[in-house]
């Protein structure tokens, strides 16, 4: 009998369609793991990190960030790194994206 193991055979259609999303998210721009699921129409928050922890490492993970601009836990100083290099907005004397000027709407 095969393994129906998530994880065996790849990403499911889930994880590939988030995974489109976070590959069209600009440099210098973010979405929060909220707006990914809304994007995508089904799952939530938790469900997108979940596709981010197991399948995000070929993506621009750093452009995932939570809806008050944090970035993945235990990632904060690579992803700090990436946020300079692209000039993300960052909220002034903070490590978080500003979320008003860095929040992208999946368009343009």
């Amino acid at each position: 009998m095969l393994d129906d193991a998530p994880h065996a055979a790849g990403p499911d259609d889930y994880a590939e369609d988030v995974l489109a999303v976070v590959e069209r998210i600009p440099p210098g721009m973010v979405m929060s793991y909220g707006d990914i699921a809304e994007y995508v129409g089904r799952g939530g928050p938790r469900q997108v990190g979940a596709v981010m922890s197991a399948w995000g490492g070929g993506v621009p993970w750093w452009r995932v960030v939570r809806s008050d601009g944090r970035p993945a836990s235990g990632l904060e100083v690579r992803a700090l790194s990436h946020y300079a290099a692209e000039a993300t907005p960052m909220r002034p004397g903070s490590a978080r994206v500003d979320m008003r000027r860095a929040r992208w709407d999946g368009h343009g």
